[in-house]
């Protein structure tokens, strides 16, 4: 398990009962969350004194109910860099923090690369990993997501994490065809990150399913990697997924190609802070060469 522990301005305060309680600055907010199914003390007072509560609908969805006037965004940092945070009618706030600890890998890796790296984040959403990246030292980051909205929202970070001189691609496309066009170009990557949906539709309505898409993307994903790569990294949120999944495709495709690399694969998560326990937050398959 790799922890996101090092955040001050995001806290994951509690957990049980199929939703969390999280800090984000001076914000609380309850959500619900699939993986906490432990049970917590519903009469606690802190599950109460909450500025906003997601609730889910019975017919499928749901609504937040806020206790207090919120603006209607705000921003947090993670070390040099600062997001906006926003709470959206499907109940995500337009980042995951769990995601810091993969932040923190890529920063490293690029940072003690000693060359000009070029990066590519497939699904890129609002872009936590095309910061990160950008600010470590990559020489270009292309950023791919089919949302429109979320490619402007990730604009919107890079202006925020003062990143607007660096060389950052913002494309809306369908990352399948977007990585087929880029073989044909004959450009190159030297790190490659994605964070599939389990399902999803591409600007064109193209359809995305994760079991039966995933292999593909990740075979035409080595055919523009470089001569000398830096690692390629998934992230998955799949219910159903294991870990050792996303290992065995790497091990296939991957490291026949780059049989120097090495190859992990694991849970990401977050500390509770009132109990220390860990609330489980998807999952990572990575390869890396060998420093």
């Amino acid at each position: 398990m790799r922890l996101s522990n090092e955040w001050k301005d995001y806290e994951c305060l509690d957990a049980g009962n199929g939703e969390k309680l999280e800090r984000w600055g001076d914000v609380i907010l309850r959500r619900p969350d699939p993986q906490a199914i432990w049970t917590v003390d519903i009469y606690d007072q802190s599950w109460k004194n909450v500025d906003g509560h997601y609730f889910r609908s019975r017919k499928g969805g749901g609504e937040w109910k806020f206790y207090k006037k919120l603006p209607d965004h705000w921003t947090i940092s993670y070390k040099e860099l600062t997001f906006k945070v926003s709470p959206t009618n499907f109940k995500h706030t337009g980042l995951f923090p769990e995601q810091a600890t993969n932040w923190d890998y890529m920063m490293d890796k690029i940072r003690k690369a000693n060359r000009p790296i070029k990066v590519l984040n497939l699904f890129a959403y609002t872009g936590g990993a095309t910061m990160a990246c950008s600010a470590a030292g990559a020489e270009e980051v292309v950023h791919v997501d089919a949302s429109k909205g979320m490619v402007s929202w990730a604009k919107e970070n890079r202006d925020l994490s003062h990143l607007e001189d660096h060389k950052i691609r913002f494309i809306v496309d369908d990352c399948l065809k977007f990585v087929a066009r880029e073989e044909r170009r004959g450009r190159k990557y030297d790190a490659i990150i994605m964070d599939p949906p389990s399902y999803g539709r591409g600007p064109n309505g193209e359809v995305w399913k994760f079991e039966d898409n995933i292999y593909k993307l990740i075979e035409a994903c080595t055919k523009i990697l470089s001569e000398e790569p830096l690692f390629f990294l998934i992230n998955s949120y799949t219910t159903g997924i294991s870990s050792t999944v996303l290992e065995n495709i790497l091990k296939t495709t991957l490291l026949p190609l780059y049989p120097n690399g090495k190859i992990e694969a694991g849970e990401v998560g977050l500390p509770i802070t009132k109990n220390h326990l860990v609330l489980p937050c998807g999952i990572y398959g990575r390869w890396e060469s060998h420093d």
